[in-house]
């Protein structure tokens, strides 16, 4: 790996702590640089060219940044169960032994796979396949590898599609494709759960110790209100929200989410990231598509 690029120097203190990090002021705001820079392609780039620029930009990232923490970062066997059991919480109540489930950007697929033992049949979508090594998988597990724009699915022949910690990562002009891409694959009663990190305890990228905006390798971080009009605009008519290891499926608890999101809203803006370091640090949600 070669070594870190010529940054301007840090500022005299970050923003945010860095308490935790195992890394210094200077590699953070390095980090911060580079993933700024190499963010900016991403969001200056065209459609037809951003799959092939998203692996060859982390790859820029991790040789300019060699204290990136996904490069030393070893998740032990036990840590990867407690993720993938979080996940299934988080799916609790809506598969069964005749679920389709469909997961998108699904990485290393443990997830996709301890599904699968649960439903009929379990889909991995990714660009990429990037299953664990060694990982063994039920035969109604399936891999599908494609170009984020179409899928190899026929229409309506989902159940419970499921993203995490995805939507963040969509260019602008492709979350409205995402969202067509799954309310086609879902059946009429069918569901697409997502969980995305939450604007107002964000941001969640490198850019959290520096700016109060996203400006790394998350293209926008979300709000329930703002999942609950994307969801409109593309079919989805009813909004779930998971709030405390529950999923709240009245509308009043919908209503009352997106009430104090509200009243956060109207807060300074180091106020409100204080405030919702612990009620809002994610959002996750549900979105049914009736028909």
């Amino acid at each position: 790996m070669s070594a870190p690029v010529d940054t301007p120097a840090p500022p005299a203190s970050a923003l945010r702590p860095i308490t935790g990090t195992g890394r210094t002021l200077q590699q953070l705001w390095n980090h911060f640089q580079v993933e700024k820079s190499l963010g900016d392609q991403i969001r200056a780039s065209r459609r037809e060219d951003r799959a092939a620029l998203f692996a060859r930009l982390y790859d820029e990232l991790f040789a300019k940044v060699p204290d990136h923490p996904r490069l030393h970062r070893r998740e032990s066997e036990a840590e990867s169960q407690r993720s993938v059991q979080a996940r299934l919480g988080i799916l609790k109540g809506l598969l069964s032994k005749d679920t389709v489930f469909m997961e998108i950007a699904p990485g290393d697929c443990r997830l996709a796979c301890a599904v699968a033992a649960q439903v009929k049949d379990a889909y991995a979508a990714d660009i990429s396949d990037q299953r664990a090594p060694g990982l063994v998988c039920p035969p109604n597990f399936h891999m599908t590898v494609f170009d984020g724009f179409h899928l190899d699915l026929p229409p309506a022949s989902v159940d419970v599609a499921f993203s995490y910690q995805f939507l963040e990562h969509l260019h602008p002009d492709d979350v409205a494709p995402h969202m067509e891409l799954v309310a086609r694959a879902l059946k009429p009663g069918g569901v697409y759960v997502l969980d995305t990190p939450h604007s107002f305890s964000g941001p969640h990228d490198i850019s959290r110790y520096f700016t109060h905006t996203a400006q790394g390798f998350h293209m926008h971080e979300w709000t329930y209100r703002e999942l609950a009009q994307l969801g409109r605009a593309h079919g989805f008519d009813r909004m779930s929200v998971f709030r405390f290891g529950q999923r709240w499926d009245t509308p009043l608890a919908s209503v009352v989410t997106q009430g104090i999101e509200a009243v956060l809203g109207l807060l300074p803006a180091n106020l409100r990231w204080r405030l919702s370091q612990r009620p809002f640090g994610g959002v996750t949600v549900g979105l049914w598509r009736s028909r």
